[in-house]
């Protein structure tokens, strides 16, 4: 997804001379540094200050550039949330926040680097809307897309190698799920990396008798209602899975939705609300529950129930 983000801004910068790049002394591991040896004139390196980053991009957006910032996702959403609560949003902005590194996938350094809750921070914020890719392809559309909206977007960004889903399909589309299998037993919803997860657990249930109505919900913010609501009316149980904290992220969005428009049973693949460690991602992901295998028995637990 890196590449993919760093190759899109390539590509974008002879289409769009007002895109201008942004990074915080990580450039060349969220893969800007790219587009800042393209176009050197239009790449602002900020150093660590990240809450500087924020209100630099928010002035050149009301200059008519169309500014892209990128950092850690744990440090764009916390060390930069006063300047894009009351700088970028208030004044609803058009700036790209990409948010490199989410979930666990910062493995190795550990709790103070993964970032478990910025969906659900990017979520609260008013104006802005959350994207979470679930491979390349989408990625570079997420680009795309987001730099043509006239107000702020959040996309989150996995640091390591994703299968590539939808390179023969539909374009990604703000504010709408995909499906990606009919059933009538069970909703699942998935985000992120773990969309491949939720394909693979369908394809196991679907052998042991469970058929799985599986959506692709790459869009947190604005959520599909629509197609959210007609998926559980069918199935009556909804599953959500996503590399986040239990709370606030797609889980909250889906049970927030559900509530008001089809109350019905639910349960969560996510993060337990806990700090993870340092070790490898594969391996933290399965150690905080986030697998194929729990995908599987949760799915279980819930058409039993």
């Amino acid at each position: 997804m890196r590449d993919a983000f760093g190759q899109a801004l390539v590509e974008l910068g002879p289409e769009m001379p007002e895109l201008v790049v942004l990074d915080a002394d990580v450039s060349s591991s969220t893969k800007t540094a790219a587009f800042g040896k393209a176009f050197p004139d239009r790449f602002f390196n900020v150093g660590v200050a990240e809450a500087n980053m924020a209100d630099v991009a928010a002035g050149m957006a009301t200059c008519g550039l169309r500014p892209v910032i990128s950092t850690f996702s744990l440090f764009l959403t916390l060390k930069c949330a006063d300047q894009i609560r009351n700088t970028i949003c208030y004044n609803n902005l058009p700036v790209v926040l990409a948010g490199n590194y989410g979930g666990l996938s910062d493995s190795y350094d550990g709790a103070s680097h993964q970032a478990i809750l910025d969906m659900a921070m990017m979520r609260a914020l008013p104006n802005m809307v959350v994207i979470v890719p679930a491979d390349a392809v989408e990625m570079a559309q997420a680009v795309r897309a987001a730099l043509r909206r006239q107000g702020p977007t959040f996309i989150r960004i996995c640091r390591n190698e994703t299968p590539v889903l939808f390179e023969d399909a539909p374009p990604l589309e703000i504010g709408k799920i995909r499906k990606l299998r009919d059933g009538s037993d069970l909703s699942i919803g998935a985000c992120g990396i773990t969309t491949a997860m939720a394909m693979e657990a369908a394809e196991q249930l679907a052998t042991q008798g469970i058929s799985v109505d599986l959506l692709e919900i790459s869009t947190l913010k604005p959520i599909d209602v629509e197609a959210l609501v007609k998926s559980v009316a069918k199935t009556k149980k909804m599953l959500t899975v996503e590399e986040h904290n239990i709370y606030g992220g797609l889980g909250g969005a889906v049970a927030e939705v559900l509530s008001k428009h089809c109350p019905t049973k639910m349960d969560y693949v996510a993060i337990q609300d806990r700090f993870a460690e340092s070790g490898d991602y594969a391996a933290l992901l399965t150690k905080y529950g986030i697998s194929v295998q729990a995908i599987v028995e949760k799915s279980k637990g819930l058409v039993v129930r």
